[in-house]
């Protein structure tokens, strides 16, 4: 992979990234279930999320109308440091353990909540859409 130290950093120098990534540290999400915790808009949330896949921090496949993200498989060491440093902090930062107790709240209500609509209104289940 190669990701040099400045590339890591330059991601992890914003705050939505980082709120981003310390939710990806629980596992795969769709940009819907991002947008639900971190209560921002869509654009922003994908914006940030274009930016962190460019540079090889975040990986997405595409499944029907919905990007599911994910932490790569095959991570640097640089990359692995910092995601076990920022695991750390997120426990001290109020706010961070906030979104990922909301975000463990999301997912225990996977069977019954429905989540990413299909412009069709057909609607999917959460648990279809978290891995």
């Amino acid at each position: 992979m190669g990701m040099e130290l400045i590339q890591v950093c330059q991601c992890l120098c914003d705050r939505t990234r980082l709120r981003i990534l310390n939710l990806l540290l629980q596992g795969p999400l769709c940009v819907c279930h991002l947008q639900s915790v971190l209560g921002e808009p869509q654009v922003k949330i994908s914006k940030h999320l274009r930016y962190l896949k460019a540079r090889g921090l975040v990986e997405v496949r595409k499944e029907a109308n919905w990007r599911i993200y994910r932490l790569p498989a095959r991570r640097s060491m640089e990359l692995e440091v910092n995601l076990r440093c920022l695991q750390d902090c997120a426990g001290e930062d109020a706010g961070l353990r906030r979104e990922t107790a909301k975000l463990k709240k999301l997912r225990s209500q996977m069977a019954a909540d429905a989540c990413c609509p299909k412009k069709e209104s057909k609607t999917r289940t959460l648990a279809a859409c978290l891995c």
